[in-house]
């Protein structure tokens, strides 16, 4: 297998932007079509942002990844901030922490197959995010 990967430092909005143009680009060498890409695009700019706005910093990876006769993409964001008091409540739709849509975590959960959230009160927080292809196609 040939192993891809992109690390994107969260500091300011700049990388917010970088790592959703990175995160593209290896969704569309994977093999993702364009309704796919957006989506794991929007996916990379919800938690990047995240990051910004409540941890300050952090960094988001992305990289190919296979399971047995297919291929995917993790989306993985990891910062040290304050950390999601209520994970459970987090994922549901509507909630939002700072006056937002509350689209940010639910709406990942709904564009990937597979979201798992690490969180520790004032230690930050780990979200990994999975999007499977619907074949093996990564090059």
């Amino acid at each position: 297998m040939n192993y891809h990967q992109v690390t994107v430092e969260i500091k300011n909005e700049l990388d917010i932007s970088i790592a959703r143009q990175e995160g593209k680009e290896l969704a569309r060498i994977i093999g993702f079509n364009s309704v796919n890409q957006v989506r794991i695009k929007t996916v990379i700019s919800e938690l990047a942002r995240n990051i910004y706005l409540y941890a300050g910093e952090g960094k988001i990876i992305v990289e190919a990844i296979e399971e047995e006769n297919r291929a995917g993409i993790r989306v993985s964001a990891i910062d040290q901030g304050p950390g999601i008091q209520d994970i459970k409540m987090a994922l549901q739709a509507g909630y939002t922490s700072s006056g937002g849509l509350g689209a940010g975590l639910p709406g990942v959960q709904k564009l990937m197959d597979i979201i798992n959230v690490q969180s520790t009160i004032n230690l930050g927080t780990e979200i990994t995010a999975i999007k499977w292809c619907s074949e093996k196609m990564m090059k």
